[in-house]
């Protein structure tokens, strides 16, 4: 490995978390306003109708176009999204330190596993086309204190409500139990991306140099291999291949 490799090993996964960091802080309340506060049944799609104006989703959805973001950067960077930007995936992988299995193995069989992407996303769907995502709860406020509005939505919310929230609690927590479940099995953004991922012009690949002795798998968070299924464009396994058959690009120019 040349020193501009070592270098890029030693700084590459640095920068990644520091990123991840900052955009945790930046829209980590957002997100979990979503999970605990959201009125609707599928949070962060009808920001225009809430009835909480200072809502951390409506302003980023009105001022930053967010969902416009997502589908773009998926168009040039894969799941990239996932792996360095969103708040909820540094929990998950977080928790998949802690997980009892990393569930790393190399198997074709593992893409139906991903069924629940395409159930979460099926379900969405379902609610927002069929039911008008109805909201179900009260937008409780109690000042700025957010923990104390959480209780509140907690004991005055429609049952829908509770079970939708208690549902996704439960399958982050899950990560516990395998590595990033939520991230590489249940999200909805995350399956929409993987369908992205496919077409996308950057990203992290194995050349025909591989010789497939999986360190780049016994590296990656997600349990996959560059290119495959839940790969992120991390870049952790970048300078791990004794073959030096990762990279970072477009496929075929190497």
């Amino acid at each position: 490995m040349s020193n501009k490799e070592k270098v890029n090993t030693f700084y590459l996964p640095k920068l990644r978390r520091l990123v991840q960091l900052v955009f945790l802080a930046v829209m980590g309340k957002w997100v979990y306003y979503g999970i605990f506060r959201c009125p609707f049944i599928v949070p962060f799609v009808n920001c225009e109708r809430c009835p909480v104006i200072t809502c951390w989703g409506r302003i980023t959805a009105y001022f930053f176009g967010f969902w416009l973001f997502i589908p773009l950067l998926a168009i040039f960077l894969g799941r990239a999204f996932c792996g360095w930007l969103c708040p909820s995936g540094l929990v998950n992988q977080i928790l998949g330190k802690l997980a009892i299995t990393k569930l790393k193995i190399r198997d074709k069989r593992m893409r139906f596993a991903q069924i629940g992407m395409v159930i979460t996303i099926l379900i969405g769907l379902g609610v927002y086309f069929c039911l008008d995502n109805p909201r179900v709860m009260i937008p409780m406020r109690t000042s700025d204190e957010y923990f104390n509005a959480v209780i509140m939505s907690v004991r005055f919310a429609d049952w829908y409500w509770a079970v939708r929230t208690v549902m996704v609690v439960s399958l982050i927590a899950a990560s516990l139990i395998i590595a990033n479940f939520w991230c590489r099995f249940i999200c909805p953004v995350g399956g929409a991306m993987e369908l992205i991922r496919k077409i996308s012009f950057f990203r992290v690949y194995k050349t025909s140099a591989c010789d497939n002795c999986d360190a780049c798998l016994r590296t990656c968070e997600m349990g996959t291999r560059p290119d495959e299924m839940n790969c992120t464009n991390c870049g952790d396994c970048l300078n791990v291949c004794h073959k030096n058959a990762i990279k970072f690009g477009r496929k075929g120019k190497e």
